[in-house]
């Protein structure tokens, strides 16, 4: 059924955002089936690939299976493990590794690495399968929680309560008020589902944040966020932070760079040349599924941003930052 993004869109627009990714199918593809008669609108066949849609319209699309995809394969990758039981794994992945294989990304991803580890340790179950108790962009660096059954993974999903995900950016501009909450419903972009937007119709979404700090004088433009994910959308970060204001470095996908530059040329270069969006995963909190012991891990910020922050004079911010945000 369309829904509100897809209203006053392209039928081909709308099916392809529905089903491009589970069906492999393009819009190309799309516009195929609707030639074949294997598309239609409210019972009717669609005759156009531009029809327009309206809000609760019934597209049936006779699409093929799509194809089978092999299980992901084993790979040895390096890993930086902080914990390790017989239950859970804390691992740090580094900005560039996709975590979880797709279509696009079959191997090089965490996954593949935590297959090769799981086989190489014979201290472990022989059978345990790595499974994600939350994600990272390919780009954002940081703390992931991975489970090692089916029971361990559900079992930390019923104490969603109990995590605490704070993370660390650096973005452009001055956020004001120094500390609060971000409320931006979000919702897929119906012209590029790889986006995210903020919409009314969208779910909802909260981040909490506070400044640790701002740049002045020649280095004036900067400023490091601490932020609490407490609802765990898609790009929620990136599209919280750009809404209001204040995109993350080196974010091309969800900010602008600026016209105004920053005073100092090197640490005007360093941060518009920031080669991925400088955020990064640095404190998690959670119950073990096991014996419910609350456990809390660090990570610290990677060589590239700790470079930013050295050079805009911030490095120092976060040394003593107490955990948790309702301080």
């Amino acid at each position: 059924m369309a829904d509100q993004g897809d209203a006053a869109h392209r039928l081909d627009h709308a099916a392809t955002r529905h089903l491009g990714r589970p069906f492999s199918l393009s819009r190309a593809g799309l516009q195929r089936l609707v030639g074949q008669g294997r598309v239609s609108v409210n019972g009717v066949p669609a005759t156009r690939p531009a029809q327009r849609l309206l809000a609760g319209d019934v597209v049936h699309v006779d699409a093929p299976q799509p194809p089978l995809r092999d299980a992901p394969s084993a790979e040895p990758l390096p890993l930086s493990i902080l914990y390790e039981d017989s239950v859970i794994l804390v691992v740090v992945k580094p900005a560039g590794m996709v975590a979880h294989p797709s279509a696009a990304h079959r191997s090089g991803t965490l996954v593949n690495a935590l297959l090769w580890h799981a086989g190489r340790d014979p201290s472990q179950p022989s059978d345990w399968q790595p499974r994600l108790v939350q994600r990272l962009d390919k780009d954002t660096s940081g703390l992931l929680l991975v489970a090692k059954s089916p029971e361990a993974h559900r079992a930390l999903q019923g104490r969603q309560a109990q995590f605490v995900k704070e993370y660390v950016a650096i973005v452009w501009g001055r956020p004001l008020p120094a500390h609060g909450e971000i409320r931006h419903r979000l919702g897929r972009d119906p012209l590029d589902r790889r986006r995210v937007i903020v919409s009314d119709g969208g779910a909802a979404a909260l981040t909490r944040y506070r400044v640790l700090g701002r740049t002045r004088g020649e280095v004036r433009g900067l400023s490091l966020v601490r932020c609490e994910l407490v609802t765990g959308r898609t790009h929620q970060l990136r599209v919280h932070l750009a809404a209001q204001g204040w995109p993350i470095v080196g974010d091309h996908t969800y900010g602008q760079v600026p016209r105004t530059r920053i005073p100092d040329v090197g640490v005007n270069r360093a941060a518009r040349t920031f080669e991925r969006q400088a955020l990064h995963a640095w404190r998690l909190q959670f119950a073990h599924p096991r014996s419910g012991r609350l456990m809390h891990f660090e990570a610290p910020v990677p060589g590239d941003m700790s470079a930013l922050l050295a050079a805009a004079g911030l490095g120092r911010r976060l040394a003593g930052t107490p955990f948790g945000m309702r301080d």
